[in-house]
């Protein structure tokens, strides 16, 4: 290698570029890998019965002698949750503030790969924004950012090839409720080095103004809490520590209980209290059962949910099948955060569901019971102009986020050609203050569905849709094996398809004419496995399509007998 492509930074995503979630950023020079973020993506409908979703590490297991660890942001599930599936595979040291490797580690010990060592068979490392780490070529340095969950920071990288400032999941909140406000002061140092490449959030790219302050939502839980008489349940993400620390304070103010509902919640809080991150008299909190003892005017529960999952606690209040919860008249529910993109229907259906059982539903529309952790049009061109960047990167969101921020950077007088239209597995090479793109790297969506990782892919979503969307009909039949006749059957068996009961004649008919159809054929044909399934799966469907005009996924199933 020559002198010269030694100072070559090359700036890989593998995953938060044109999506919300699965952010995962390399960052290369020297034969040094450093790896910013570890985080998961959540399915949409188009993936029935996946769990969740991470990115495709081939390249960082095919160059792990080169990764000198991994630094986290901040302790959000799109940022920390694939640390589980990553780190068995690739075991480097992991750098992070305490409350996010708090709760990271949390998700190592309950990840289904840890050994039962515990966490000792991995190397998590406290950061404070003000360390400076070492890390190969690479010296990263810290600055504390406003987020929707405590503790999270933006990184100043000093590579050979230039600075690069990477902002985190970020919003400039004035009264921030740990009164830990960003540190812009130490941007506007890194800017008077100079900076040749930005890397921005633009989640909230498309929103004029500022995002409010979290203390805004403090001051209406409170007056919400004054007016309740009954029981108040509150859902909220789990990692919203502040969130949930104002939730308390207006609990506490009222004289309520709380309690908790949720695994994912249940840990988060045990782990921000431990740690001194949440603050609460030691009487507040109480289990599910001791508070539906009290009356209902001295309970506040928080639970999750607030996206509409189908398992989530809120979702199975909303269904009366939680098993210490039912909804009654008169409760009044808060619902505390947005819908990520795709959740819309859910979350709708949820509040529906609310309401029909009698309760008071308070949601976005009506108040500010909810503020987004991302920083607005304003913010970001604070951040462009205090950092006054040669190149800028958009990150963190979907591609119509990217076109915004591309063209609110072109308005601030950054040159199109310097607005980095990067996408996940692309590499791009940043050398003496120039840019060019210089091939990919393999990247993409690795599915987790149950203790299976990356086992279900296209073929396998495809099927699924399939079944979901035509339901199933298995033909089940016994064959000669020695004669290749037909011993018995064919039976049907259907599931998704027609209700069995009310068209017995049409299961009666599909069954005769597979039956007339096999009689027509040799003993040879009869043996011949693959043309026999393929004969009845045509036959089967052209007669139903004739009679119903539906395509049902046909399985036929033989089974090979000897006759006595």
């Amino acid at each position: 290698m020559s002198k010269s492509s030694k100072k070559i930074l090359s700036v890989i995503p593998l995953g938060g570029i044109s999506e919300i979630g699965k952010n995962m950023l390399v960052l290369e020079c020297e034969d040094d890998i450093i790896v910013i973020d570890a985080g998961i993506k959540f399915p949409t409908e188009e993936l029935p019965g996946v769990d969740l979703v991470i990115p495709n590490i081939t390249y960082l297991k095919n160059n792990k002698d080169k990764i000198k660890g991994i630094i986290l942001t901040h302790g959000h599930e799109d940022h920390i949750g694939a640390l589980p599936y990553v780190l068995p595979e690739i075991n480097v040291p992991v750098y992070g503030t305490m409350l996010t490797l708090g709760i990271a580690g949390r998700k190592l010990l309950d990840g289904h790969k840890t050994s039962n060592n515990g966490l000792g068979i991995y190397s998590l490392n406290v950061i404070t924004p003000d360390d400076r780490l070492e890390l190969g070529c690479f010296k990263v340095n810290f600055f504390r950012v406003n987020h929707s969950i405590p503790d999270g920071v933006g990184l100043a990288i000093e590579t050979p090839a230039g600075l690069v400032i990477h902002s985190g999941d970020f919003k400039i909140d004035q009264t921030p409720v740990d009164e830990n406000v960003m540190e812009l002061n130490k941007l506007a140092r890194y800017s008077a080095r100079g900076v040749m490449l930005f890397i921005c959030d633009t989640t909230n790219a498309q929103r004029k103004g500022y995002t409010p302050s979290e203390k805004v939502v403090g001051k209406t839980l409170m007056d919400v809490f004054e007016r309740s008489k009954q029981r108040i349940i509150v859902t909220t993400f789990a990692s919203n520590v502040h969130r949930i620390q104002q939730i308390i304070n207006a609990a506490v103010a009222f004289g309520r209980k709380v309690a908790l509902s949720g695994r994912s919640m249940l840990n988060v809080v045990d782990v921000a209290t431990e740690l001194g991150y949440l603050h609460m008299p030691s009487d507040t909190l109480v289990e599910i059962e001791e508070a539906n003892k009290l009356s209902d005017q001295k309970v506040v529960i928080i639970t999750t949910g607030s996206q509409g999952e189908p398992m989530a606690a809120l979702t199975r209040m909303a269904q009366q099948s939680h098993r210490q919860v039912r909804i009654r008249t008169g409760d009044t529910v808060i619902i505390s955060a947005s819908p990520i993109p795709g959740n819309e229907k859910l979350v709708a259906r949820t509040i529906d569901n609310l309401f029909r059982l009698g309760a008071e539903v308070i949601y976005t529309v009506d108040g500010a019971v909810h503020v987004s952790g991302h920083a607005s049009r304003e913010e970001i061109k604070t951040l462009i102009n205090i950092v006054n960047p040669k190149y800028v990167l958009p990150f963190h969101g979907e591609y119509r986020h990217k076109v915004e921020f591309a063209r609110l950077a072109v308005g601030m007088g950054i040159p199109e050609s310097h607005v980095i239209n990067i996408e996940n597995g692309e590499r791009w090479e940043f050398y003496r203050q120039k840019v060019r793109q210089n091939g990919k790297v393999t990247a993409g969506e690795i599915m987790v569905d149950g203790l299976g990782v990356g086992d279900v892919g296209n073929i396998v979503l495809n099927d699924r849709q399939k079944l979901s969307t035509r339901g199933v009909i298995i033909i089940v039949l016994a064959v000669d094996q020695k004669n290749g006749t037909l011993l018995a059957g064919p039976d049907i068996i259907s599931r998704g398809f027609v209700y069995m009961r009310e068209n017995m004649e049409l299961i009666d008919d599909a069954k005769a004419i597979i039956a007339r159809k096999l009689n027509t054929l040799t003993p040879v044909q009869f043996k011949d496995w693959p043309f026999l399934k393929e004969i009845i799966t045509k036959t089967l469907s052209a007669f139903i399509y004739k009679h119903i005009g539906r395509r049902p996924v046909i399985l036929p199933i033989i089974t090979e007998c000897q006759k006595e």
